[in-house]
């Protein structure tokens, strides 16, 4: 199964965001981005990819444990940025950022302890995708009409580990669909 570790915001902090987004999508220009759904707006912390439904366990165990280690911390949606030359459009973090990498950092450790082979290390960048386009895109406008963008600040207090299921290729408008598969609260006792 296709999995992945994230942070989730809670309804009241996606409700907030897609305001925001209602705003962003209406800018001219906005129909050529494939703008993601709410149901999927998450921090991944580390992507697995592909692991083996015998491995699950051992993940489960390992990202338990590094949940455990790490107490609840502060954060916020705030600004936005782009990666791959525009392809991706996204909203950043604001808050305890040491906390989220360190997570982050732990949720990648966990996945390599149970076998799992995540290639190449990437300093850890905490943004929210919003939208994607298969080609470069100017989203100069998006951002800067981030740029003033402060959600209200909330509480991490869980480790969510994430099934996503593809859409069908070739199917327009069809997006991933995600689903927990095992959550762990931060500083709980083991």
């Amino acid at each position: 199964m296709r999995l992945f570790a994230a942070v989730l915001p809670p309804e009241d902090v996606t409700r907030e965001l897609a305001v925001e987004v209602a705003v962003l999508r209406g800018l001219p220009g906005a129909g050529g981005l494939r703008w993601t759904e709410p149901t999927g707006w998450h921090f991944t912390l580390a992507f697995y990819g592909e692991v083996d439904d015998a491995t699950v366990p051992a993940l489960s165990a390992r990202l338990e444990r590094a949940a455990h280690r790490g107490a609840p911390f502060e954060l916020a949606l705030r600004g936005g940025g782009q990666f791959g030359h525009g392809r991706a459009l996204w909203t950043g973090a604001h808050g305890d950022l040491p906390a989220l990498r360190l997570l982050a950092e732990r949720a990648e450790a966990a996945g390599r302890k149970a076998g799992i082979d995540l290639g190449e290390h990437r300093r850890y960048k905490a943004h929210l995708t919003l939208a994607r386009s298969r080609t470069a895109v100017d989203t100069r406008p998006w951002v800067d009409a981030l740029a003033g963008f402060t959600g209200r600040t909330w509480t991490v207090a869980e480790l969510v580990l994430v099934r996503s299921h593809l859409p069908v290729s070739g199917v327009p408008g069809r997006q991933p669909r995600y689903e927990p598969v095992g959550r762990w609260a931060l500083g709980a006792a083991g």
